[in-house]
Formats: C-alpha cells, sequence, structure tokens
C-alpha cells in the first residue's frame, strides 16, 4: 500500500496496521478467523441492522453463535452478557441509518475482556469507525466509501494479522474516493434529513439518531403506499422490510447511501 493511502485510511480508522483486501465480506471472515486463534468461541450479533454473512460465516467457523435483542438494530451496553470467550461483531451505523453508542459498547466488552469487530462499512468518516479491536470495511459502489469493489482490515495490535493468511489487495486510485468522503457523507446527511423532516408526521424510526438512510414504519397499505408514492416522486430508491441487514419490522428503508 502507498504510504499516501496509508496514512489517509489510518487517519480514518485510528489504527497502525491496515490491509487491503478484494470484498468487505473477506474483510469479516479474515476477522472472525483471527478471533477464533485468540480462542474466542462466543459469537455476539445484533439481531436486526447487521449484514446477512456475519452468521453465516459464524457458522462456517462453527462458533457459538448468540443474538442480541435491540432497540431496532441499535445495542444497549447495558444488555451485553459478555466475557473472555466473547467477540461482539457490530455494525456501528445499524442497517445505515443510526449510529450506535461505539464508546460505551466498546468500554463495556473492553472490560469484560470481550473482542469487538467493528464494521465500519457505513460509519467510515466518522468517529464512530474508531472504535474496536479489529475494523473491517466494504467499499462497495453503494457504501460511503465508494471505490466500487474490495474493502480493509484494520488493527492495532500487529500480531493479529499474524494469525491468518490474509491475500492484499491493490486498490488502485482510491485516494481519491477517501479525499472525498467528508463531501459525500456531507451530502448524503443532507438528503437524509431532508427526508426525516420531509416525513416529519410519519413513524420515523431512530428519527434523532445520525445516519445515512431513513426508515419509516408504516401502520397501513394507506401508509405504505403514501411513502412509497414519496420515493418514486423523488426518485429515491427504497427497500421495502422487515429486513435483517434494515429492521425486522413493517417499514420501508429510504436507501440514501445508493445515490451517486
Amino acid at each position: 500500500m502507498e504510504k499516501e493511502t496509508f496514512e489517509l485510511f489510518k487517519n480514518l480508522t485510528n489504527k497502525e496496521h491496515i490491509q487491503l483486501v478484494s470484498r468487505g465480506n473477506k474483510a469479516i471472515l479474515y476477522a472472525l478467523r483471527i478471533a477464533k486463534k485468540l480462542g474466542k468461541t462466543k459469537l455476539f450479533i445484533q439481531d436486526q441492522g447487521g449484514w446477512i454473512t456475519y452468521k453465516q460465516f459464524g457458522d462456517k467457523l462453527k462458533l457459538d453463535i448468540n443474538i442480541i435483542g435491540t432497540d431496532y438494530g441499535l445495542v444497549n451496553p447495558d444488555r451485553l452478557d459478555v466475557n473472555q470467550d466473547s467477540i461482539l461483531l457490530i455494525n456501528s451505523l445499524t442497517g445505515y441509518f443510526a449510529q450506535q453508542d461505539m464508546d460505551t459498547i466498546y468500554s463495556k466488552c473492553f472490560s469484560k475482556k470481550c473482542l469487538v469487530i467493528n464494521d465500519i462499512s457505513g460509519s467510515i468518516g466518522t468517529e464512530a469507525a474508531k472504535a474496536g479491536d479489529i475494523l473491517v470495511c466494504s467499499f462497495g459502489e453503494d457504501k460511503p466509501l465508494n471505490y466500487g469493489k474490495g474493502g480493509l482490515i484494520a488493527v492495532e495490535n500487529k500480531d493479529f494479522f499474524n494469525l491468518t493468511k490474509i491475500d492484499e489487495e491493490e486498490l488502485k486510485d482510491i485516494n481519491q474516493k477517501i479525499i472525498d468522503l467528508p463531501q459525500r457523507l456531507f451530502l448524503l446527511k443532507k438528503v437524509s434529513k431532508k427526508i426525516k423532516q420531509d416525513l416529519k408526521d410519519y413513524d420515523i424510526i431512530h428519527k434523532d439518531k445520525e445516519g445515512i438512510n431513513v426508515v419509516i414504519k408504516f401502520n397501513s397499505e394507506k401508509e405504505k403506499k403514501e411513502l412509497i408514492d414519496y420515493c418514486n416522486k423523488n426518485k429515491y430508491e427504497y427497500t421495502e422490510c422487515p429486513r435483517y441487514i434494515r429492521v425486522m419490522t413493517d417499514a420501508i428503508s429510504i436507501e440514501v447511501k445508493r445515490l451517486k
């Protein structure tokens, strides 16, 4: 990795050791392999707002999977029943619509000797993306850092990288995407705030939390149609919930993160 690229990523992650990989999913798998090599056997994942490979890779590595009950994807640190055998794999911008209290969560896990893997695919560029023992990220075209492919795994303890073979990837010309990230985040959040204002009379989930996507519950077919009509009128992409990667309730997720 070029020195300039490393310094840019170091500023984003606050980690001393960073490797670029071909996919964000590979970064997640590498992180879980490292955790298992460290003797961690219990994998804790959120009940919604995470990513589909969290459980898939946990099963693949034969980890003891524990599902954390959340407030529409937000983890309550006081309810984390973790110990020295545990791994918390968490999406720090749950469903891309609400930021976790990562400082408190990491502090609780640190005190219990629980390893924290922070998926920063949505939170990269914010302080929430710096908390954790291992950071993983995707640079897909619909992500905040939308390079179009690849990802990273970042750690403070270099010895972690000696615990599993990591196939590094060269991502040419990524520097400009990193430099442009603050402006992209500003624009995405500006759109998110406008949508929340436009739809203030609806049941917006975690409307006061920092986020990118906007998720709105509907209580009738009429409300659902109104929300879909709003998206179509404004040319916003949307997905219908329940969906594990957003929320497990009837809702429309306006996919602001997909804006180009």
